[in-house]
């Protein structure tokens, strides 16, 4: 909600070229000072607690232009006189004060160091306004190479939106731009001309009509939000909306679409408390309650804003009308709605804290495909259905990418990351088990960023094994691990090939059409079976692959 990112492997699949901001992200391997200004936790970053933004924002979509203001209000942690604020060029900083005085800035790239004159005593709350303008960077092919999206809608109004996952929300407004650390609560004032309206993240708490006819949408969030989650959406837009009886209670649910499509959305929506029902039951309360929840339709195929999530995906079924794996199940559903609102559990409400561990946003989300086919089809519907995903998977590179210098891992981190996540289903062998496993990462982790280590080791230990081997063949190998057997008489004789050192991971086999446990390791082992004649295959919902021998050695 990758940035939606919308599967990357998915996309090679489709014949689809234009892999952006994951390309521009994941395939390099030279970093420069600029990728560690942006992605590590810096001196200049690591002495202040972001606590709050108040961002104002005048659009003029004829210049493609913007200015305002962003009040960063923040707690020091310890004393310091420096501080990081990033903007992405063209966009450029005016002035910085703190308390009615202008600041020092020295600017080194996209990277802005604030010397501030006032003493940072620990413990107190201080507050800077950056005040910006410019034209900022047009998304080439959003969400994937983002930026703003200035497009025009059947009736030739405007139809504006942001996205900048990976690419960073630097790229049109000012903010500590790194995924460690979300504000604890914004606003956003957005002024945009007459006839038009601007729909953003929480809530709307004030409509403004200012003396040029035009009018400021102020928005609120109460809760913690990531930066890359922050969004304008500008368009023609009407409304409808439904109360759903939650987990929580009553939950608002608006929808934001162009004039000309309100008949064809209220019908097509549906899918959205459908969604809700489903992701409710498998991963616990939607993590937003006091913000809503609202889909906002956009130029682009969508991703997942919080509170705000994107859709654009043209009123079908499937992706763009295709199914992903190829099973008939993918038809089931917008993937849109149910992807990108997925994200609001993964990526919204448990975020990484470094965009290497990415795969907890997408191979969750990726999974939550199947989950929503669970919940109304049933577990043949949902195995069918990630089990054709693997057709997208490239097994390339390792999906967690490089720390501290914004780098994201493989694209398989969709559908491969979902296909580790169903074999770990398996292995619980337990589905209200897995269920209670999946609904308590999202209390355990509860509106917090997260590491790699917090979500394996909170797996490992409610499944009670170590399962440290698993985690490192899936998330930081390319290969597939390999069950090679042999038959000889009556006994069968089988290890692990093709794996990590230490590999050891159970597997459910067929014996006969009957189902049974081994435990493979990278050691010869033996079964004993029925009978000479007896046929041997492995239960297609463990991903992995299996070779038989003359003989092993």
């Amino acid at each position: 909600m990758k940035r939606i990112h919308m599967i990357i492997a998915a996309l090679i699949l489709l014949g689809t070229s234009q892999l952006a901001t994951a390309q521009l992200l994941t395939n390099k391997k030279q970093f420069t000072r600029q990728d560690s200004l942006r992605g590590s936790i810096t001196p200049e970053r690591a002495w202040w607690d972001l606590t709050y933004y108040d961002l104002v924002v005048k659009v003029v979509p004829e210049d493609k232009f913007i200015s305002g203001s962003n009040t960063i209000t923040y707690k020091v942690l310890e004393p310091y006189q420096v501080m990081q604020i990033d903007l992405q060029e063209p966009m450029k900083i005016l002035s910085v004060t703190q308390n009615n005085k202008e600041l020092e800035v020295v600017n080194e790239g996209n990277a802005h160091f604030i010397t501030l004159e006032e003493k940072q005593p620990v413990g107190a709350t201080k507050a800077i306004i950056v005040t910006f303008e410019g034209q900022p960077r047009e998304a080439r092919n959003a969400p994937w190479d983002g930026g703003f999206s200035w497009k025009k809608d059947a009736n030739g109004k405007h139809f504006i939106a942001t996205s900048n996952q990976g690419l960073g929300a630097s790229v049109w407004w000012p903010n500590k731009d790194h995924m460690y650390q979300e504000v604890d609560g914004m606003t956003m004032s957005i002024n945009v001309p007459a006839g038009l309206m601007n729909i953003s993240n929480g809530r709307l708490i004030d409509t403004e009509i200012q003396e040029d006819g035009s009018s400021t949408y102020t928005w609120e969030v109460k809760n913690p939000i990531n930066n890359y989650g922050v969004n304008i959406n500008i368009g023609d837009y009407v409304n409808f909306s439904e109360v759903y009886e939650g987990e929580k209670g009553p939950l608002d649910m608006n929808y934001y679409v162009l004039r000309d499509h309100l008949e064809k959305a209220k019908t097509h929506f549906k899918d959205a408390p459908k969604m809700m029902k489903a992701f409710e039951h498998w991963f616990g309360p939607y993590p937003f309650y006091e913000d809503s929840y609202k889909l906002v339709e956009v130029p682009y195929l969508g991703m997942e804003h919080q509170s705000s999530v994107t859709y654009g995906n043209q009123y079908g079924n499937g992706y763009l009308g295709r199914d992903l794996s190829g099973s008939g199940w993918g038809m089931k559903f917008d993937f849109i709605i149910i992807h990108e609102s997925g994200h609001e559990w993964f990526a919204n409400n448990i975020t990484d804290k470094d965009i290497a561990d990415m795969w907890i946003h997408e191979s969750f989300t990726a999974y939550s495909e199947s989950l929503f086919l669970d919940y109304y089809y049933g577990k043949k519907a949902s195995s069918e259905y990630v089990i054709g995903t693997r057709r997208s998977i490239n097994n390339d590179r390792p999906i967690i990418g490089d720390y501290d210098v914004n780098h994201e891992g493989s694209g398989d981190m969709y559908y491969k990351g979902a296909n580790l996540l169903h074999t770990l289903r398996q292995i619980t062998n337990d589905d209200k088990k897995w269920r209670q496993i999946l609904r308590g990462l999202n209390s355990e982790f509860y509106h917090e960023t997260v590491t790699t280590a917090q979500i394996e080791n909170y797996i490992s230990d409610q499944m009670g094994l170590d399962l440290d081997p698993v985690f490192d063949q899936y998330l930081r190998d390319i290969r597939i691990p390999k069950l090679e057997y042999s038959i000889s008489k009556n006994k069968m004789y089988y290890r692990w090939n093709n794996v990590v050192d230490g590999f050891e991971m159970p597997l459910q086999i067929l014996i006969d059409g009957e189902k049974t446990w081994i435990t493979p390791t990278t050691k010869i082992q033996k079964l004993k079976l029925p009978s000479k004649t007896s046929e041997f295959d492995i239960v297609e919902d463990f991903y992995v692959n299996y070779k038989k021998k003359e003989k092993l050695k």
